[in-house]
Formats: C-alpha cells, sequence, structure tokens
C-alpha cells in the first residue's frame, strides 16, 4: 500500500504546516459527496491514531485512516497551479468514473 507525493504537492504540505505553526501531517480522507458519489477531504494532523497509516514521500507525511485507504491506495498527489486557482490534483488507479466538474467521483467496484 501507498501513498506518494510529488516534489509540489510536498512542498505544498509543508508550507501549509509551516504556516500553521504545528502539525506533522496532512490528513487524507474521503467522504459520500457531490453527483458522482465521493469526493477527498483535507485536514492537519496533529498526531498518529491507531487506526492510522502514515505515508512519508519527498520530506512531506499522509496520514490516512485505515479504513478509507482502499479508496486511495496507489494514489500520486501533485498540486497543481492554472492562473488564480491551485489545488491537489489526485491520480487514483481507483476511481471509475468522474463527474463533470471533477469534484467528486466513484470508485471500482
Amino acid at each position: 500500500m501507498a501513498i506518494t507525493l510529488t516534489e509540489r504537492a510536498a512542498r505544498q504540505i509543508r508550507q501549509q504546516l509551516d504556516r500553521r505553526g504545528r502539525g506533522i501531517a496532512l490528513r487524507l480522507g474521503v467522504r459520500k459527496s457531490g453527483c458522482s458519489g465521493f469526493a477527498y477531504s483535507f485536514d492537519y494532523a496533529d498526531d498518529v491514531q491507531n487506526d492510522d497509516q502514515l505515508f512519508e514521500s519527498n520530506d512531506a507525511k499522509i496520514v490516512v485512516s485505515r479504513d478509507q485507504l482502499s479508496f486511495i491506495d496507489g494514489s500520486e498527489i501533485d498540486f497543481i497551479q492554472e492562473g488564480l486557482n491551485s489545488s491537489f490534483k489526485f491520480s487514483n488507479p481507483n476511481i471509475d468514473n468522474t463527474c463533470g466538474c471533477g469534484e467528486s467521483f466513484s470508485l471500482k467496484t
């Protein structure tokens, strides 16, 4: 099981944690949302819980709850800037389809 970060994504995570002044990682999750079924969720992780899996890539850390890991296992996360917009971009092998706006996705069965 693995989740990897590009250097741009890792840099963004480190910068966000530095601005916040505390935290050890970005907490990544999946929640039900949108027209396709699921969307990514982001939060700060101040610690690692017993049911968490910790990933480190390019000197940045991601924490994922083990019960959500199958939704994002094998993903590569990048950080992109297009004009005034910036966001994390996922290359997730578990996705079957995305909605037209790109905010939500469905999973392979």
